[in-house]
């Protein structure tokens, strides 16, 4: 029974987003088999100025200086997850491309925000990126795992996952990597058996409403194959590790080999 999900664990799902496409691109199928699903979008928050002259992303998405982008693609967002049948939720953190080099958003501050989003939606469970690649990315990664201790030192609370950054998961190393860590955290992330429907069509017009981001997402992430492939969206059980893991030693692993 390896993988199985338990009777109600996927009664009440959060998603939480880094930035306003991502919940589309990895887990579009989950939220779509899902519906009133709730999707939190962590970097979904104007700076205290956009860029003069606008970022390389922003301006290669028809954006130009007075452009409101944030405002913009809140309304993207909020017809992606009407395709999607989920809720949008926004947090007030801006993306790292608004932010002088190495200034990011305070991690507790955004720990904190993702657990006052997640208990007010409820959640039976919640699924975090992996944190690949993108310094946003990353981020929520680490304010969601944070988020999970918290919650669950209370007892109860939700089942917890990670899925796949869509457009890094594929990146020479990077997941295999993630996973490593979290074991050295103390957590046994293990592929769940998670139903959903794969609505290819449905998944590829809810990533259309994104209309200022997709010419960049298939530039730079391959969007038309990846969909064409239909490639899988993977979850990641993140649980503490079974009886017995002791016995799986660095010098089993050499004598095996």
């Amino acid at each position: 029974m390896w993988g199985f999900l338990e009777d109600g664990v996927l009664d009440r799902v959060v998603v939480v987003s880094p930035h306003f496409d991502d919940a589309a691109l990895s887990a579009a199928y989950l939220l779509l088999s899902h519906p009133g699903s709730t999707v939190v979008t962590v970097m979904a928050g104007r700076p205290d100025a956009y860029p003069d002259p606008m970022s390389e992303w922003d301006a290669a998405g028809g954006f130009t200086a007075g452009d409101d982008v944030v405002a913009i693609r809140r309304d993207e967002d909020r017809a992606a997850m009407a395709v999607l049948g989920a809720t949008p939720v926004w947090l007030e953190f801006a993306d790292h491309q608004y932010l002088a080099p190495g200034v990011r958003p305070d991690t507790g501050n955004v720990t904190e925000a993702l657990i006052e989003a997640i208990r007010g939606a409820g959640a039976t469970a919640v699924f975090l990126p992996m944190g690949l690649a993108n310094p946003d990315h990353g981020l929520t990664h680490e304010a969601g795992l944070l988020a999970r201790l918290s919650l669950s030192s209370e007892g109860g609370g939700p089942t917890w996952f990670c899925y796949q950054d869509g457009g890094y998961t594929h990146l020479p190393g990077l997941l295999a990597w993630r996973v490593s860590q979290l074991f050295r955290r103390g957590l046994w992330p293990t592929p769940a058996i998670v139903p959903m429907v794969t609505d290819v069509v449905a998944k590829r017009l809810a990533i259309e409403c994104y209309v200022s981001q997709v010419a960049q997402l298939r530039q730079e992430h391959l969007l038309d194959e990846r969909l064409e492939a239909n490639t899988p969206e993977q979850y990641w059980r993140l649980d503490p590790p079974p009886a017995g893991w002791e016995g799986l030693t660095s010098a089993d692993d050499l004598s095996a080999g």
